[in-house]
Parts: C-alpha cells; sequence; structure tokens
C-alpha cells in the first residue's frame, strides 16, 4: 500500500480537528489551548509539506520554516507570560485572568 497525497490530508485534518475540540472544549487551561495552538500549527505545516511534496515544488517546504519560527517564537512568549501570570496569581486558568483588569 502506497502512501499518498490524501492519507497525508486526511492525517493534517484529523490532527488539526483534534486541536479545534481543545480549543474549545477547554477554554479554562491556557496552557492546554497553547499545546492546541501548536498542534494546529504542525496540521498545517504536514499539510503544506504533503503539497509540496506533491507537486514538487520546495516553495512549501521553505514556508514550513517559517511557521515553525512563529510558532517557536509564540510559544516562548506564551509560556514566559503563563510563568508571570501562575506567579502573580497562583493559576493558569483563563477565567482568574478578570483579576488582572486594570
Amino acid at each position: 500500500m502506497n502512501v499518498t497525497l490524501v492519507h497525508y490530508l486526511i492525517l493534517g485534518a484529523i490532527l488539526f480537528s483534534i486541536a479545534v475540540m481543545g480549543i474549545f472544549l477547554n477554554r479554562r487551561n491556557l496552557l492546554v489551548l497553547l499545546m492546541s495552538i501548536e498542534l494546529m500549527l504542525l496540521a498545517i505545516n504536514m499539510n503544506f509539506i504533503a503539497f509540496s511534496h506533491y507537486f514538487g515544488d520546495i516553495a512549501g517546504q521553505i514556508f514550513v520554516f517559517f511557521i515553525l519560527t512563529v510558532a517557536a517564537s509564540e510559544t516562548a512568549i506564551g509560556l514566559g507570560i503563563l510563568m508571570i501570570l501562575f506567579r502573580k496569581i497562583r493559576s493558569v486558568r483563563a477565567d482568574d485572568m478578570d483579576s488582572l483588569k486594570g
């Protein structure tokens, strides 16, 4: 059995759907929200690589490196903000962020 473009696209859609469910079902924990966003970006990256290989064009794979760079910076900044918030209010729940209104 050969793995075709359709198989990669189905896997990417499944991963993207899991990430969307993680965002909509768990809006309280900010750490799970960050992980769901990362999973979304990785599903998109897999689709870019699959199309790049299918069409024989390297542009999709180069674009993946830019997305990975943005994802890494988003994770670093997001986790830094989360650590500061946890030190201040001792919680990572999104509902507890109301106390930060100034």
